[in-house]
């Protein structure tokens, strides 16, 4: 008895809680809505005539929202789908996704997120581990469906275009797509129903509220596969409703500086099948009643800062790459960033040499943030009142512990590197059908072990030093590829960098880097002569490679493993 008494003795002095604003509150307080419909439902009452979304220039309304969902729900139930079906939704940021979602949610249905640009093989290992029944996609993708389709337990497709909803403009778009860009590849899904004809014949249905509780699973949140097969982070509503309360008691501290907008306008470059611009755009930005800005082609830099020279864009959740690129943009170092207030970096590690380009450009502190899938995703970020970038993820936010515990699953002293675990209302009921994984994960007190290696300090802001599996050891010492990157990205001449470990005779491993220049003049020799007053020999880059361009996930994360 008295060891478990030990091991919540580091919790309870929790020392971040000293370092709260003072205008937020340690713990959210109990959940308001019985579900994320619920929630949805509410917000499309109150805010009925805003903008929710807006794609390509065409904004839905709240209650324009409202409506198509209902049709959509209804035509579900109207093809048998019950309570607890698995629908997926493989599309980019178009006005169908919300709509889509908040049908599959008010029908009982459980959202399986897929991400677009999947091979089939990947394609296939979802739908059939989700044992999705429906999905939804974008014609733009239909053809990878089509390869794998047979071999799932799919019976109802909805194939979307792109300017299914945009009114007469539509036309145009579609056209575009299809005979221009050539964005299109030949398809064919027998017994397919087009978006439009489920909108039409689903508004002569009726729909019949489902009774849908916080214990009931909202998500199927496969996470990335970094770790070989990709798992389903099983979320259930309450996990995603406690994170949303979370995250808007935090944003509290953000208006102590500037005052709050009467409305607020939401950019959304992340695509909403990822988990972080789901919780912090779609769900939080419905509950304030915001207008999401919902951007396809994040990759399109010149198009995006097109897009943003229309909107007063209040809050800006991105991520390193992202803002990387626009910094680099002649045309979004002109925009107007009087009514930002707000910048959130998640998804990687923010370098300070880009939040400082960022805060000197736009006058505003990047708040670096961490979560996962399997968190639903915020566990830790930094105050929104800060002045100066912090170098690190921040503070556990309200209702989350943080332990930092050694190989031996035992808490390790503050300042120490151990492994980040977690406990609060977000963390996932366990992965989908996996109780081998999930025992791998969870703790007997209730932590998930995060995989990413980290330490806290005296006032409670954590600082990643990375993923296990990232780790480079060098004769017996561990280096940080993240470390090494932040010194790299500080050159003038460097566009972007990736750090890994290479197998070396002498030390077993070295570090190698994969540099993209920004001066096309840049040598080998000024890459690994800028680190030598910057990193002790042993972390210092003994090959740099040139690159025209680094792997990435579709959300712009770097993929170092590739690079192995």
């Amino acid at each position: 008895m008295s060891k478990s008494k030990d091991k919540s003795a580091p919790a309870a002095a929790k020392p971040w809680l000293a370092s709260y604003p003072d205008v937020v509150k340690p713990e959210i307080g109990p959940i308001e809505d019985a579900s994320l419909g619920d929630m949805m439902m509410k917000a499309c009452a109150q805010f009925s005539t805003r903008p929710a979304f807006t794609s390509m220039g065409k904004s839905l309304t709240f209650a324009q929202l409202e409506e198509a969902s209902t049709h959509v729900a209804a035509w579900l139930q109207s093809k048998g789908l019950k309570k607890g079906a698995r629908v997926a939704i493989m599309m980019p940021n178009v006005l169908q996704y919300p709509v889509a979602l908040m049908a599959i949610l008010r029908a009982g249905c459980i959202v399986v997120n897929v991400n677009p640009l999947y091979t089939p093989r990947e394609l296939e290992h979802q739908l059939k581990d989700s044992g999705a029944e429906a999905i939804f996609i974008l014609e733009n993708f239909a053809t990878t469906l089509q390869t794998v389709v047979k071999n799932t337990e799919v019976k109802h497709i909805v194939v979307a275009a792109m300017g299914d909803m945009l009114g007469l403009k539509g036309h145009i778009v579609n056209l575009v797509v299809r005979r221009v860009k050539k964005m299109v590849p030949a398809w064919s899904l027998p017994g397919h129903v087009p978006f439009k004809q489920v909108l039409s014949e689903g508004r002569s249905k009726t729909f019949t509220k489902v009774d849908v509780g916080q214990d009931d699973v909202a998500f199927l949140q496969y996470t990335g596969g970094t770790t070989g097969v990709s798992k389903g982070a099983t979320l259930l509503h309450r996990n995603i409703l406690a994170n949303v309360q979370q995250t808007e008691l935090w944003l509290e501290s953000a208006y102590t500086k500037r005052p709050r907008p009467e409305r607020q306008t939401f950019v959304c470059p992340l695509p909403l099948y990822h988990i972080y611009a789901l919780t912090v755009n779609a769900f939080m930005g419905m509950r304030l009643g915001a207008e999401n800005l919902l951007i396809a082609n994040p990759r399109d830099i010149p198009a995006f800062v097109k897009e943003l020279g229309k909107y007063q864009i209040n809050v800006f959740p991105g991520l390193n790459t992202l803002f990387n690129a626009l910094l680099n943009n002649e045309d979004f170092q002109k925009l107007d960033f009087k009514p930002l207030f707000l910048t959130f970096g998640g998804g990687m590690a923010v370098q300070r040499a880009v939040a400082d380009r960022w805060q000197k450009l736009t006058g505003i502190v990047i708040s670096e943030g961490y979560g996962l899938s399997e968190t639903s995703p915020v566990v830790t970020t930094n105050r929104f009142d800060a002045t100066e970038f912090s170098g690190t993820i921040g503070l556990p936010i309200p209702s989350t512990e943080i332990v930092i515990r050694d190989e031996d699953g035992k808490d390790v002293s503050l300042g120490e590197v151990g492994e980040i675990c977690i406990r609060g209302p977000q963390v996932m009921a366990g992965y989908w059908n996996r109780p081998d994984e999930t025992a791998k994960v969870m703790t007997a007190d209730g932590y998930f072990k995060s995989g990413d290696m980290g330490f806290m300090d005296d006032k409670g802001y954590v600082k990643i030093v990375d993923r296990k599996k990232d780790m480079i050891l060098v004769s017996g010492f561990n280096v940080y590829p993240n470390e090494i990157e932040d010194v790299i990205a500080m050159h003038p001449g460097v566009l972007e960098v990736a750090a890994v470990g290479v197998p070396d005779e002498k030390s077993g491993e070295v570090p190698k880097v994969f540099v993209v220049k920004k001066d096309p003049n840049l040598t080998e020799k000024e890459v690994i002569d800028f680190c030598r007053d910057k990193l002790t020999a042993y972390k210092r880059p003994k090959h740099v490679e040139f690159r025209t361009e680094l792997p990435k996930t579709n959300v712009g994360k770097i993929l170092r493993r590739e690079l192995r």
